[in-house]
């Protein structure tokens, strides 16, 4: 029987080893889903809600048992793996208060005695997820899936396992009925299948460029709606007025949380020529404070890369842009999994430090001798999925924001997602919305109901 083994990326000690499903199983947990579905569309959205607090609940009460497999599968910090499980657990909190009303038939003004539009749930969604933020992503997806009366299907990243184990123990201690949440142990060549199957109706997958092109032409394939979270090369631009004592604490936080993998991490930091040489020098001092190593022990302020084959791929992307002109301005050395946090400076379009994703602690410093070039600099990317600009001018700003080809601008902020407002991006970032009142609809059947006299 083959297995997929979670490794600690630290020591590279084995974790746990888990069997990946026979035909037997996956056809059994298909079945499940389509029997689930029948009933669990019927509920009440007060029984929904009931339940997904319930499950935010049990989230906070086993967080720290959760923390602790977050960081022995894919080497997160404690202190962050405890943040994105109360993340989680906020997200319930959000969609069990506001989706019924979220949801609530919209009356739509027509020639008939009543037209309205109804949301509908459509089957099982089939969610794809990335190892980086193991519950958040499987929650943030599940939650409005679930709520809007639909039942979830995970097939998670192979290195995190024992987290999709936990995931749907938690449903299940929270009251969900068996069926509605289910892990799947499967390989890459057994998702067709499930993408097949007719109680899958919608895909959602959070990944690489690569992943996503193709899950969508295998949904596209079947006619199955998807939604793609991809790839991710945020520019952070700052301006000549800006806090530079803000923005540089908050470009150090997007870029190195999470040892830098995150996809809405702020990667090319674009700077105005005026205030480089000081934001510079803030970056620096900022980089020789953090302090990697031991992912358990509890000050340690960064962990290793989740593999070794990610620390050694960012490794040859930096190799590749100091071979153009690109420089290390600090950092730039690998041990096993350990990527030191790492400033590049010179960096020019052209070179991987610039346009592909660099998904690690490394930071590209970025000149720019105007408003204009720096808006033609974040926008030169085959990403589209957030940025940040730092002004405070907070009309120039806004006005800057427009002209930024992302799918979320943040001014003097960190970027980040919340249950609150929508999430995704454009061109090679993906398609689709996750998260708020456009998430919870995107896997929904939108019904419309004319009635005549």
């Amino acid at each position: 029987m083959k297995t997929f083994q979670s490794i600690n990326p630290y020591d590279f000690s084995i974790v746990a080893e888990h069997e990946i499903m026979n035909e037997l199983q996956i056809n059994s947990a298909l079945e499940n889903a389509t029997q689930s579905f029948s009933s669990w569309r019927k509920t009440s959205f007060q029984k929904r809600s009931e339940l997904i607090l319930s499950l935010a609940k049990v989230l906070r009460v086993t967080k720290e048992t959760h923390t602790k497999t977050i960081a022995l599968e894919m080497g997160k910090i404690l202190s962050e793996g405890r943040i994105e499980i109360e993340k989680c657990a906020k997200c319930c909190d959000y969609y069990a208060a506001n989706g019924e009303k979220i949801l609530t038939d919209e009356p739509v003004e027509a020639d008939a005695k009543k037209c309205l539009v109804t949301f509908q749930p459509i089957g099982a969604v089939f969610g794809i997820m990335p190892w980086n933020y193991p519950f958040w992503q499987v929650i943030r997806a599940a939650v409005p899936a679930i709520l809007a009366g639909n039942v979830f299907l995970l097939k998670h990243a192979p290195n995190v396992l024992q987290c999709a184990k936990e995931l749907e123990n938690i449903f299940l201690e929270a009251g969900f009925p068996h069926g509605v949440f289910q892990n799947l142990i499967i390989d890459i060549d057994q998702t067709e299948k499930i993408i097949l199957h007719n109680i899958v109706q919608g895909v959602t997958i959070t990944g690489s460029e690569l992943a996503g092109s193709s899950v969508a032409s295998l949904a596209g394939k079947h006619i199955k709606k998807s939604v793609l979270e991809l790839g991710g090369s945020d520019p952070l631009i700052v301006l000549e007025d800006a806090d530079l004592n803000e923005a540089s604490k908050i470009a150090l936080q997007s870029r190195m949380q999470n040892a830098g993998q995150s996809c809405i991490a702020s990667k090319r930091f674009i700077v105005m020529e005026k205030v480089k040489e000081d934001f510079v020098q803030k970056l620096i001092e900022g980089t020789k404070k953090i302090k990697q190593g031991n992912q358990l022990l509890e000050n340690t302020s960064m962990g290793p890369m989740a593999r070794l084959n990610l620390a050694e791929k960012l490794e040859q992307q930096e190799k590749s842009s100091l071979k153009n002109g690109t420089e290390i301005l600090i950092g730039g050395t690998r041990e096993q999994s350990n990527f030191q946090p790492t400033l590049l400076g010179n960096v020019k379009p052209g070179v991987p430090a610039f346009d592909e994703e660099m998904f690690g602690p490394i930071a590209s410093i970025i000149t720019a001798k105007s408003e204009a070039e720096a808006i033609e600099l974040a926008n030169r990317n085959r990403y589209g999925l957030g940025a940040s600009i730092w002004t405070k001018d907070l009309e120039r700003g806004e006005r800057m924001a427009r002209e930024i080809n992302a799918g979320g601008v943040f001014i003097n902020s960190l970027v980040k997602s919340d249950p609150r407002y929508p999430f995704g991006g454009i061109k090679k970032s993906g398609y689709g919305r996750e998260l708020s009142s456009y998430g919870l609809k995107e896997f929904t059947n939108v019904k419309t109901i004319f009635i005549q006299e």
